[in-house]
């Protein structure tokens, strides 16, 4: 099997940009918002799982589940938010799972937000963190989402902590900077990745 690096950082990270990144070098990115996105479509079974569980509220005027509503529902009730990781981690897993096995670039990385909170760091070979400091993470959430200091601290509260993520992380990448700062540290890594890939099939 080839490479498996589980990419995971706090939200407004850049996960999506780093992922990017490397996929410019050739890897294969597997992302679990991605395939949830696409769970929720209308009329998918994890659609339907969702409405009947969250009721019709949650949508739009096109029958699209309202991620930002949903998302307010569900971290203000750490109940609720359990019970729609239920019904969606499960398959994302699965579909993941088929993503990589069919996979054929240099190595795959599999980005997902809450990598360590569900256990899946035991899926994978390396662990790469996605690392920014706590008031950069603020700001983003605000200008980028729109976001109240209640709603950062409720999305937050539902994460690692910055310094428990890092002690789980085989590699960093420092998001603080600009994107081009990112370039040069994609590269060193995606230079070891190839490596270990190698390596492992010698």
């Amino acid at each position: 099997m080839t490479l498996r690096v589980g990419v995971t950082g706090g939200i407004a990270s850049g996960k999506s940009t780093v992922c990017q990144l490397f996929a410019d070098h050739g890897a294969t990115i597997v992302d679990a918002d991605v395939i949830s996105h696409e769970l929720m479509m209308p009329d998918m079974i994890v659609y339907c799982q969702i409405v009947d569980a969250f009721g019709t509220g949650i949508l739009d005027t096109d029958r699209r589940i309202d991620r930002s509503r949903l998302g307010a529902l569900v971290f203000s009730q750490p109940d609720r938010r359990r019970q729609l990781e239920s019904i969606i981690h499960p398959q994302v897993r699965r579909i993941m799972s088929e993503q990589v096995q069919s996979s054929s670039g240099p190595y795959c990385l599999m980005a997902v937000p809450l990598l360590i909170e569900t256990g899946m760091q035991s899926e994978v070979d390396r662990v790469l963190v996605i690392d920014i400091d706590p008031q950069t993470q603020r700001d983003r959430l605000k200008h980028r989402n729109g976001f109240d200091d209640t709603r950062i601290d409720l999305i937050l509260s539902a994460q690692l902590n910055r310094e428990d993520r890092l002690c789980h992380a085989d590699d960093i990448i420092d998001n603080n900077g600009t994107i081009e700062s990112l370039a040069p540290q994609v590269i060193a890594l995606d230079e070891l990745y190839r490596r270990e890939d190698l390596s492992r099939h010698d």
